[in-house]
């Protein structure tokens, strides 16, 4: 079987990335990666020196040597580049958020189904293993509270911070409820750009679920939790941290049950106990598994695991949500 031929569009802060693990991938003969363009040259070529990467002199050079192009570039590229690779046939990961326009997300919905183009979109933390383990054990979820913070990135200024970090949180709780958003209470405020820094959100959803959404870029801390109550069919509470990659289950059991190495009784009443375990969640590099799985996607002719319909319906409940905070400020 070919390899898919891949290459890297943009080689900022996230494509160099991009790059270093497309070379591994290549390395170990799991893609053949042509190379990497930016139109900053210097910073092309700093990261091909340091990943041994062919650099490309222009977008249309790239797009002939390759079957799938990952565009990492500022937001407002992404529709114009997504659009001219797609009319060429190719297959397309853009990073998130999918574009900042939702009418130019849903165009090029339609032209990746009109050219049969595999479209991927750059939510990460889908990948994350925390995600996996709670996808799986929080089947039912009533309640969820996340949290994302960081100091200032001086980088994406050209989207807020909903754009920018919260539309993770939304596109995680929008594939864990699975029901229809009712309603939207919104709020934020800009520190040190012209958009905002800060925002929260508590989103209520058709089947009775609430979640409380923080995101900040102006904290002294990187933080990246998330809690989660499930309902009455396996009711447990799960916390988890997506950049340590750990986290715990509690759930009521009788006295007695022994649980996993590493478990303690939170508290004990009328013969039951509250027994906190380790949640087993196998650590990796959610990146290097987003590239893998759309390497997989394009070769085998198979649906990404994010698609830009739900990449389509996490920036409309930013687009919401950036609109109140507007308002509010």
């Amino acid at each position: 079987m070919n390899k898919v031929k891949v290459a890297v569009l943009g080689t900022g802060s996230l494509g160099q990335h991009h790059a270093r693990i497309y070379a591994e991938l290549h390395a170990a003969g799991l893609v053949e990666m042509t190379g990497i363009y930016d139109a900053n040259l210097a910073s092309a070529r700093a990261v091909a020196d340091k990943n041994k990467l062919h650099v490309f002199a222009s977008l249309d050079e790239a797009v002939a040597a390759s079957d799938a192009l990952n565009i990492v570039t500022p937001t407002i590229l992404h529709f114009e580049i997504a659009r001219k690779l797609m009319e060429q046939g190719k297959h397309v990961l853009v990073e998130k958020p999918i574009t900042d326009n939702s009418a130019q997300a849903g165009e090029l919905i339609e032209l990746a189904k009109k050219k049969n183009c595999v479209l991927q979109v750059g939510h990460v933390e889908r990948f994350n293993p925390v995600f996996k383990y709670i996808s799986g054990v929080a089947q039912d979820p009533r309640y969820i509270e996340c949290q994302r913070l960081s100091p200032f990135p001086a980088r994406s200024m050209d989207i807020g911070v909903v754009l920018d970090l919260m539309i993770h949180d939304l596109d995680i709780v929008l594939s864990l409820v699975k029901s229809p958003v009712t309603s939207v209470d919104a709020m934020g405020m800009s520190v040190l750009s012209q958009s905002e820094d800060i925002a929260n959100a508590r989103l209520r959803f058709a089947n009775g679920s609430v979640a409380t959404i923080t995101a900040s870029r102006v904290s002294a801390d990187r933080l990246r939790k998330i809690r989660v109550y499930n309902g009455p069919a396996n009711p447990c509470y799960i916390a988890a941290d997506f950049r340590l990659q750990e986290g715990h289950i509690s759930r009521l059991t009788e006295a007695g049950t022994v649980g996993a190495a590493g478990s303690s009784i939170v508290s004990e009443f009328a013969g039951k106990k509250i027994l906190r375990e380790p949640a087993p969640i196998e650590k990796a590099e959610p990146l290097k598994l987003e590239l893998q799985s759309f390497v997989e996607s394009v070769r085998d002719k198979k649906t990404p695991v994010v698609t830009g319909e739900a990449a389509k319906q996490a920036l409309d409940l930013a687009f919401e949500i950036t609109r109140q905070v507007r308002e509010s400020r």
